[in-house]
């Protein structure tokens, strides 16, 4: 009996599939990051939302203090502005900060426009970076939100500007693009440097806790999340010794990024680069 009810089970999993991978995308936009979130052991007073662009795989991150109402936006996504600004204003949110982990090459980032939709958020990136901003960050600054606060760890190698932000009360680190779930950023331009990734993986971010939660700017494969104990047992790149992990990414060959010659400049003046302007 059970083996013709598994049979008929898989039937109809086989014909729902592709209707699934069809419409992949309205299915992974409907199934919200709350919903996994409520696993997650903050303090009651910590907001955490997790957006996603499917088209550059990118992870934007709002946090804030759910008494003050004070939040700061991580990594915003000019095309997806819009949703950030109707979230924050749903839940009552004052944007404080928009930050980005280090200047992007993928996408332009949204920091510009939600400044100009909320004048009294003040944009800010690594002073390394290069990149023009309210505030240039310095190692072991904080960034201060309500009670809450992340400190500026610099973990350069995909760019020299490349920040983690760790948040110890919570637990969790964002790590940009110098380490991503089971891989890292590419390190063929922007001043970009293998040993110097490597380095910044193994003494800031495999040095805390292993419970810690790690978030990425990007992921390509669907995952959200992972932990320092995991990347340290699983990563297929750092968990290489140091000659092997420069040949690793020496031998990747990746293509250009389709976007870096509209997203650097744009993201050098905070987003609000005028192509058409700039060619006059």
């Amino acid at each position: 009996m059970f083996l013709i009810f598994f049979k008929q089970l898989c039937k109809e999993q086989r014909k729902l599939s592709p209707f699934i991978y069809k419409h992949r995308t309205l299915f992974s936009r409907s199934y919200s990051s709350q919903t996994m979130e409520e696993s997650i052991p903050f303090t009651k007073d910590f907001l955490f939302r997790q957006h996603f662009d499917p088209y550059s795989s990118t992870y934007t991150y709002l946090l804030a203090d759910s008494n003050s109402k004070e939040a700061i936006i991580i990594d915003p996504v000019l095309e997806w502005v819009d949703r950030d600004f109707n979230i924050i204003k749903e839940l009552g949110l004052s944007l404080k900060y928009a930050v980005n982990t280090h200047m992007h090459a993928d996408h332009i980032t949204g920091s510009g426009k939600l400044k100009t939709l909320l004048p009294s958020c003040l944009s800010m990136i690594s002073l390394k970076s290069g990149a023009q901003a309210d505030i240039s960050l310095s190692p072991m600054e904080e960034i201060k939100f309500g009670r809450h606060r992340l400190v500026c760890h610099p973990t350069p190698g995909h760019t020299q500007g490349c920040m983690t932000f760790v948040c110890q009360e919570q637990g969790i680190a964002f790590t940009g693009d110098t380490l991503l779930i089971r891989g890292c950023g590419r390190t063929d331009f922007q001043e970009g440097c293998s040993e110097e990734l490597y380095n910044s993986v193994h003494s800031v971010i495999y040095k805390l806790p292993d419970n810690f939660k790690l978030y990425p700017a990007h992921d390509y494969t669907g995952r959200t999340v992972t932990t320092v104990a995991e990347e340290k047992k699983f990563n297929p790149r750092l968990t290489k010794s140091l000659n092997e992990f420069i040949k690793i990414m020496n031998d990747l060959k990746l293509p250009r990024p389709k976007m870096i010659d509209t997203a650097v400049p744009a993201n050098r003046k905070c987003g609000l680069f005028d192509v058409h302007t700039e060619k006059e």
